[in-house]
């Protein structure tokens, strides 16, 4: 065996000998295992925000049909999209529920407007962050 580590022909290196190595294993695993773990919850947390958007989107088109009706109100409009959100997710995201009549195009259009906490950890996190609109004619 010749100089740094490579063997007499010159072709193929011989495997250099590590003193302490012991333990390095673990600390890769405990490593790599918290770096997955958070990629993973960071994938779940995205998932949960996409879909209380998507529901809030929901409810607030289905308050705004069903307060378009021709014997409904806003009033209806507003406490019905509160109801679905209260049902599907939790009663904090339907504190600020609003619904407005709006020209859009020409057409008389009932807006509802819910403005919920963005949740960034599980469903905690900060107020009114996250604004969703659903619209629907109205008769006449």
């Amino acid at each position: 065996m010749g100089k740094g580590g490579i063997i007499e022909d010159g072709r193929h290196p011989a495997p250099l000998k590590v003193e302490n190595d012991r333990g390095s294993a673990v600390v890769d695993f405990v490593l790599i295992g918290a770096l997955l773990t958070l990629f993973f919850m960071s994938i779940v947390q995205l998932t949960l925000v996409l879909h209380v958007r998507n529901t809030l989107v929901d409810a607030a088109a289905s308050g705004a049909r069903y307060g378009a009706l021709s014997d409904r109100t806003p009033l209806d409009a507003r406490s019905r999209t509160a109801e679905l959100i209260g049902a599907a997710l939790n009663v904090d995201f339907a504190r600020d529920v609003t619904s407005t009549e709006i020209t859009s195009d020409g057409n008389r259009t009932l807006e509802v407007t819910v403005k919920a906490p963005l949740p960034v950890v599980g469903l905690i996190g900060p107020a009114k962050l996250l604004e969703v609109k659903g619209h629907a004619d109205l008769p006449g």
